[in-house]
């Protein structure tokens, strides 16, 4: 199995230090960045598998890094952990919407982040997905794409993930906590309510197409994706 690569774009010189430490002594191969800009240069010369960005960083911060990585064709798909001293859940929610896949706050334990780094990077190179199509939905999870009834829709990475959960487990009730551990991942600490907020929004994306209605509220216990669903 080959190396894997991390970026770590942090400019706090002992945290990227350990952060150094911590990832090659479990045999990951380390560039560091100090800045947003360099970050970008570095990703234009070196292959890379993931990056670990500060969300407070000289000039360019972390959340307009991760949008721009995001927006980049040869980045989109990179996995992202937004590394942050900001603990409210809407400041998880922020990092989110702007495209992060994980979200870790400071102070945090080195082993845990290299189980979050490996977690994540066994849900990106599991290997080709499988196409689950149901309710005139499309969705390929091996390349992130989403259809409905042929036509390209556009959703936010948690958005996807939350849909595909619930596409892999049609007409199933699935609580907020199982949405959470299976969407979310169980090393990422956010609040219940977190669910409904992008329920509600994956919704909004679905209903141009009529298929808000495939996914159900259980009122008092959470939401299923209901199979031979058109409304």
């Amino acid at each position: 199995m080959s190396t894997k690569n991390i970026l770590v774009v942090e400019d706090d010189a002992d945290i990227s230090s350990l952060l150094r430490f911590s990832l090659e002594n479990t045999g990951f191969s380390v560039f560091e960045s100090p800045s947003a800009e360099a970050a970008m240069q570095i990703l234009a010369e070196q292959q890379t598998d993931l990056v670990i960005i500060d969300w407070m960083l000289p000039g360019m911060d972390g959340l307009s890094l991760t949008r721009t990585l995001r927006n980049r064709a040869d980045t989109e798909k990179i996995p992202i952990i937004m590394l942050t001293a900001r603990s409210e859940e809407a400041d998880a929610i922020q990092g989110f919407d702007s495209g992060v896949d994980d979200y870790v706050t400071k102070p945090f334990s080195p082993r845990e982040l290299i189980a979050r780094v490996n977690a994540l990077l066994r849900r990106t190179t599991d290997g080709p997905g499988s196409l689950i199509e149901s309710n005139g939905i499309s969705l390929n999870a091996h390349n992130h794409t989403l259809q409905i009834n042929g036509e390209n829709l556009y959703l936010k990475p948690r958005e996807y993930g939350l849909l595909q959960y619930l596409m892999k487990n049609p007409n199933r009730i699935l609580s907020r906590n199982q949405l959470l551990d299976g969407a979310w991942g169980r090393s990422v600490y956010v609040e219940e309510r977190t669910v409904d907020v992008y329920i509600v929004r994956l919704r909004k994306k679905l209903e141009p197409a009529g298929k808000s209605g495939a996914i159900k509220t259980i009122h008092g216990v959470g939401y299923v994706y209901q199979t031979n669903s058109e409304k």
